[in-house]
């Protein structure tokens, strides 16, 4: 695997691979990561990283300052996992003339976009890496599912030769969504963490949404270490409230174990494997 530490260097080994696959990331990776990369190796034989910790995304600098960094572990499972290329952008690099930022509109307001300019941020890294790469595959995954939402929105405009792809989420054995925040939770925060998990199972038992969410909220509010930011069952082709009639009902919840943020989500009906889990 080949490190590109700055721009220059990307291009120089662009132009030796052609047709890339590219897999953004904030660092600190895990096998959730690794499975989007392999996921990249199915449709191309060059895949890119990108490691960049996009501090318009984030709300307050302190979870900027407390976000996970392990850059030599980092390059040991991109490479693991077949990543041809990884990139350590700075922001000079990706903003040579200053930062304009790309709206993310009415749902990028909602659920994860309480956080004040959060989706505009993400967007505007997003639209300033695929700039610089231009991919013809580009992977993201589903836990970030109102991210991967606006992030093919705003493809399909300004980078319509761009192919977003999906990412299944990859889970531990107990169910819990693999974040690299994940790894500033405690032995007992993890476990109380899989309420999280527990709820949308069982909101994907019941028949209607009424039910779903009754039970969603009940088993969250069993957890008393959980609180809760949102729990909603949405259509997932729109991110509106589901109705009965939606063929694409998502349950989608938010919040925090001692102050370490979760988030998660599950279909609703014709599961298929809704997400992967390792033995972890």
């Amino acid at each position: 695997m080949l490190i590109a530490r700055t721009l220059d260097e990307l291009r120089q080994y662009l132009s030796l691979y052609k047709q890339p696959a590219f897999v953004p990331t904030m660092g600190a990776l895990h096998a959730g990561h690794q499975s989007l990369i392999k996921k990249a190796r199915e449709v191309s034989e060059n895949v890119i990283v990108s490691v960049y910790v996009n501090p318009l995304q984030f709300e307050n600098q302190e979870d900027l300052n407390s976000y996970p960094s392990s850059p030599e572990i980092d390059e040991e499972l991109a490479a693991a996992a077949g990543a041809t290329i990884l990139w350590r952008p700075n922001q000079s690099e990706l903003y040579p003339n200053g930062i304009t930022k790309i709206s993310a509109g009415g749902v990028g307001a909602i659920y994860e976009g309480n956080r004040a300019g959060h989706f505009d941020g993400v967007l505007t890294v997003v639209h300033a890496l695929f700039s610089n790469i231009k991919p013809t595959w580009a992977i993201f995954g589903e836990k970030d599912l109102q991210q991967l939402f606006l992030i093919r929105k705003m493809a399909s405009e300004f980078f319509p030769a761009i192919k977003v792809l999906s990412g299944e989420t990859f889970r531990e054995s107990s169910g819990l969504a693999l974040s690299s925040r994940n790894s500033r939770l405690s032995a007992e925060n993890k476990n109380c963490a899989t309420v999280v998990f527990r709820s949308l199972q069982a909101a994907q038992s019941q028949p209607a949404i009424a039910e779903m969410k009754r039970e969603m909220l009940a088993t969250l509010k069993s957890e008393p270490s959980f609180t809760l930011d949102y729990a909603e069952i949405i259509d997932d082709t729109t991110f509106d409230l589901a109705v009965e009639e939606s063929r694409n009902k998502r349950a989608i919840i938010a919040g925090w174990i001692n102050g370490i943020r979760l988030i998660d989500n599950m279909a609703m009906q014709n599961i298929r494997s809704a997400s992967k889990v390792a033995a972890i």
